[in-house]
């Protein structure tokens, strides 16, 4: 299993952008991890799994859910470190 960091900049709160990620997951299967809010308005996911699933809900996340406007996502690794470890087998919003 892989973990992958991702940050989302754009239009991201207040439009479902995590309740969206979480269906996203468990529609996409086998991804364990979360999505959150951070202070400066964009949403950091974490997730793991094998890399086919990961480049699947990457390349989702470009586009976001309908209201969303994704300006950039850029690789959050440094940050993992201030997070909660993934629960297998959960994708969540926290």
């Amino acid at each position: 299993m892989t973990e992958r960091c991702l940050k989302i900049s754009g239009r991201v709160q207040g439009v479902g952008f995590r309740f969206w990620a979480v269906r996203l997951a468990y529609s996409i299967g086998n991804i364990s991890g979360y999505a959150c809010n951070l202070a400066d308005g964009d949403v950091l996911i974490l997730m793991s799994g094998t890399e086919e699933k990961l480049n699947e809900m990457q390349a989702h996340l470009y586009r976001g859910p309908l209201f969303a406007r994704v300006d950039k996502v850029e690789n959050a690794d440094e940050l993992k470190q201030f997070l909660p470890p993934i629960k297998d087998g959960v994708f969540k919003r926290i």
